[in-house]
């Protein structure tokens, strides 16, 4: 499915979710046809995340609505910026409120925290990914906001990648026998389909390269002398990840032995909301 086919659903859901048989709020005060401005304020310093998505709802909801973007997508922002206006009937305004601004600030501040850890980041090879941490059905624009905010997405669930972790090893014996076992179900139902494999020391390294057939490995835990080794042995092979108790601190460690990529479940799960507001515009 399409970005913009998801996204269509994620919004005709939560939009289900919040009114319900009615925004009776509205519905109780509100002429019909009446229409209304309304401006997104900026009440906190961070980068800004959820303009397009913001532009998306409103159209989904009234295609004749008028959005006007004053500030973009991975723009830093600070208390008192306008991220947008939008012009629109007032109910469409007011039922659409809480789903913009819940997406916003929630995009905003995961934008914000890996612009962060990014910036640690610059003048490296290394790449910052994102995991499937996530919220359950968020899962499409809290990635969309990693993106935004400097990191690359990993996979996006578990369909678009073979990933052998250490319970998949273990239920199936061993990582020999993990590799082996999906590198032919590849071959046979999913031909193309990468295949990453987690390691947890650097013997289980030694036992993938003699086994091979992968895309990529992940060095686990492992501390930057036992990623410097790791990488020694792999020798540009194939790709690799470093991952577990990577934080803001140890980041650089990390990519000074030349990883290809850090993936941090932290940059979505530790992600605090940005304030923002939605305020009428008196015509």
């Amino acid at each position: 499915m399409r970005y913009e086919e998801q996204l269509r659903k994620l919004v005709s859901d939560a939009l289900v979710e919040d009114i319900g048989d009615g925004d009776h709020s509205t519905l109780s005060c509100i002429d019909p046809v009446a229409r209304g401005k309304a401006v997104c304020k900026i009440k906190q310093d961070g980068v800004l995340a959820g303009v397009d998505v913001a532009r998306f709802i409103f159209n989904q909801v009234e295609p004749g609505s008028v959005f006007t973007a004053m500030m973009a997508d991975g723009d830093d922002m600070a208390f008192g910026d306008i991220a947008f206006e939008v012009e629109a009937k007032v109910h469409t305004i007011l039922s659409c409120e809480r789903l913009v601004l819940n997406s916003m600030q929630r995009m905003s501040g995961i934008a914000t925290l890996t612009r962060t850890y990014t910036r640690k980041l610059e003048g490296y090879h290394t790449r910052l990914l994102d995991t499937r941490k996530t919220t359950p059905n968020f899962r499409l624009l809290e990635k969309e906001a990693v993106r935004i905010g400097g990191g690359a997405n990993h996979r996006f669930g578990l369909y678009d990648m073979i990933m052998l972790k250490d319970n998949h090893i273990d239920y199936c014996g061993s990582i020999e026998s993990a590799i082996e076992k999906a590198y032919r179900y590849v071959q046979e139902k999913k031909p193309g389909l990468a295949i990453e494999v987690e390691t947890r020391s650097v013997e289980d390294v030694r036992r993938v390269m003699a086994v091979g057939k992968v895309s990529r490995i992940m060095l686990d835990n492992f501390n930057p002398e036992m990623i410097t080794e790791a990488l020694q042995i792999i020798d540009g092979a194939y790709e690799t990840e470093a991952s577990g108790g990577i934080n803001l601190t140890n980041i650089e460690a990390y990519a000074k032995t030349g990883v290809d990529f850090i993936s941090s479940g932290s940059i979505i799960h530790q992600a605090v909301s940005l304030d923002l507001s939605l305020k009428a515009v008196l015509l």
